[in-house]
């Protein structure tokens, strides 16, 4: 749907859209009837215009209005951001009303692309989905959302445990940037918090040298590995138990408790299991119980709360 519309003039001498100081454009912008020609319909023949129809009496707008604003402004000028009071511009809103655009309630959110109408959403959303509606809002006009954007969007979704976001950002952005390691490697790490390992192992196979060196890329395989031992482990933690409670110096059954630990996500444990390998007898099997650790650490990621605490404790142990 065009919009057509005929708001009066602005007075002569503003300059909309601009910074506080008169220099900068900011693409966050407040929208009446007088400049809604111009800063929306008129600006959308350049750049994407997403409209937030908002009051001041509205909850779910003061949580959503911040996010559109944060989003927009990190979208590096591929996108500006329209706000419009509903309760301040009655008639814009009535007029806009007989052209098709309805706002029945608020917060209610639309883009003008090249002058057409594009309805986006009601209602508050969380800061990923409002990426990725403005990423597909910026592609409609033939942009792109800075990668970084994405990755940061990917990170928070998969820390807030909305992995299934996660996977839809990082795949948005190996579409552009198939050997994005890093986002190959997250990628992974949310398909297997997806219970899609398979999926996972097949991202990272056959990846060239300088992208399977990646250490995001080198966790995810950690994380598959220590998963399938794991899984073999699982099914006996009750006779390894047993046999830790028969003899504290069984060091194998030791191992393989702490593997099994891991798989049904008991890593804090897990790993004081490894250390307490390593505390009894120094340097057993090869090092083996260290080994184990370390992979660990690599699976879990090695920003991960567990691993920086168990780090700690192997770096006391090891230099005491």
């Amino acid at each position: 749907m065009e919009i057509i519309f005929d708001p009066p003039k602005p007075q002569p001498g503003t300059q909309q859209g601009l910074g506080g100081d008169g220099s900068a454009p900011d693409p966050v912008i407040d929208v009446t009837e007088a400049n809604f020609m111009a800063e929306v319909i008129q600006a959308s023949q350049q750049i994407p215009v997403v409209i937030d129809f908002w009051a001041t009496w509205c909850g779910p707008c003061k949580q959503l209005t911040p996010v559109l604003e944060k989003v927009v402004r990190g979208a590096g000028g591929r996108v500006r951001l329209a706000k419009i009071d509903i309760d301040k511009n009655q008639r814009l809103v009535a007029m806009l009303a007989q052209q098709g655009l309805r706002v029945q309630s608020v917060p209610t959110v639309v883009a003008v692309v090249q002058g057409q109408l594009v309805p986006l959403f009601q209602g508050a959303l969380p800061e990923s989905q409002v990426r990725q509606v403005i990423e597909q809002v910026v592609q409609m006009a033939g942009g792109t959302m800075p990668t970084e954007d994405l990755m940061t969007a990917a990170k928070a979704a998969g820390a807030e445990g909305r992995h299934d976001e996660a996977a839809e950002i990082l795949r948005a952005v190996l579409a552009e940037q198939p050997e994005n390691a890093e986002a190959i490697g997250l990628l992974g790490r949310a398909l297997i918090a997806l219970g899609q390992s398979e999926e996972a192992a097949a991202l990272v196979a056959n990846l060239p040298a300088n992208v399977e060196s990646h250490a995001e890329v080198q966790g995810v395989k950690a994380a598959l590995e220590v998963a399938e031992k794991g899984r073999e482990a699982e099914a006996q933690l009750s006779s390894l138990q047993a046999r830790l409670a028969a003899d504290s110096e069984d060091h194998a059954a030791r191992f393989d408790y702490a593997v099994a630990l891991n798989a049904i996500g008991h890593r804090e444990e897990a790993a004081e299991q490894l250390l307490q390998i390593m505390r009894r007898k120094k340097g057993w099997n090869d090092d083996a119980a260290r080994l184990q650790l370390l992979k660990f650490f690599e699976a879990w990621g090695l920003s991960d709360d567990v691993t920086v605490a168990a780090r700690r404790r192997l770096s006391t142990l090891l230099f005491s």
